[in-house]
């Protein structure tokens, strides 16, 4: 059977007749709130990430963690704050990332935590650089019941993955994901569902194919190309790739860059998912990696109140009406999709 069906399938056993109805209220609000350009929003989140913390090993040229460019405190998730958003949105959630900035499996209690969300049915996904999964850690993540583990490999020689993993060691990547695959085997688990996430840019595009072949001779079930975001892209950059499909970005007539995508006033993940930061704060998307938009903060308030209240409603119709003037939504290249 094909892996991926086998995943998709793996994701349609947990859900429930709650978590079908909630989604399908979100859904319905949304294209209302679309015909309209009234924010109109109704049922939780079909998906959320949470941030086990900021910390990272690595120092990638484009993301806040490598850079240590954060304005906001740098720190790690509580186990008693995650729980209880667990316990809140568990009967409706369909969906949960272990990831947001940082390195995953710097958290001490990253498995546990996975191990929480699994037992009540939510399918779970995390993002790993792989330096951490020795030979205990692999076991203990197939046995905690993770469903998809995202592994970045952004190339297939260490001198090319070094160019964007700054301080990064190719080897220990590809003995983490052996690890993951002997223990699934052993363990006579289909889970987790494992993908080597290839982020494209220029110093690696021409290593595209090598890395699926790579990931057959692994056992590593599927290779996603990702597109880079890049924050100062006007005047060009390194990292932006040469072969077309695989940029966010388009050379204009006076030799400056803009991004491909339209900025159309609507955003399908306003509706259906969010972000949680270590410490609580409840942000829009991953797009907002500094929490510059906190709409809300979990040690004060519930979920359902910051989900319904007037700070999401306000920024919701502000999406509508003018998404270009929103900071964070004019580099972005989702969002406009509905999710599935």
């Amino acid at each position: 059977m094909n892996r991926n069906f086998k995943d998709g399938l793996n994701f349609l056993s947990k859900v429930t007749p709650a978590r079908a109805w909630n989604a399908s209220k979100v859904l319905s609000s949304f294209y209302a709130s679309k015909l309209s350009g009234k924010p109109n929003h109704s049922g939780m989140p079909i998906s959320i990430s949470i941030e086990p913390t900021t910390s990272c090993n690595l120092r990638c040229p484009e993301c806040p963690s490598g850079l240590r460019s954060f304005t906001r405190p740098t720190g790690m998730l509580k186990t008693e704050l995650y729980q209880s958003v667990i316990d809140q949105l568990a009967p409706s959630l369909s969906y949960l990332i272990f990831y947001f900035q940082g390195e995953p499996y710097l958290h001490p209690s990253l498995v546990d935590m996975i191990r929480y969300t699994s037992n009540k049915g939510i399918y779970t996904a995390t993002s790993t650089n792989a330096h951490y999964l020795n030979d205990q850690a692999a076991k203990n993540t197939v046995e905690s019941g993770l469903d998809r583990l995202i592994i970045s490999i952004d190339g297939t020689l260490q001198e090319t993955y070094e160019s964007y993993r700054v301080g990064g060691n190719l080897e220990k990547v590809i003995e983490g994901t052996k690890n993951i695959i002997r223990w699934k085997r052993e363990l006579k688990s289909k889970t987790p569902h494992v993908i080597f996430q290839f982020l494209v840019v220029k110093p690696n595009e021409h290593q595209v194919d090598e890395v699926k072949k790579l990931a057959t001779e692994l056992g590593v079930d599927e290779v996603v190309l990702k597109t880079a975001q890049i924050y100062d892209y006007k005047n060009g950059s390194d990292l932006i790739p040469t072969i077309d499909q695989y940029s966010r970005y388009q050379k204009k007539s006076d030799g400056t860059y803009e991004i491909k995508n339209e900025l159309e006033d609507h955003c399908w993940k306003m509706w259906h998912s969010c972000v949680i930061t270590w410490d609580g704060k409840v942000v829009p998307c991953c797009f907002d990696k500094d929490a510059h938009y906190v709409l809300g903060d979990l040690t004060k308030n519930t979920f359902k109140e910051i989900w319904e209240g007037q700070s999401y409603h306000q920024f919701r119709s502000s999406l509508l009406q003018s998404r270009s003037e929103i900071e964070m939504c004019r580099n972005c290249t989702e969002g406009t999709k509905v999710w599935a």
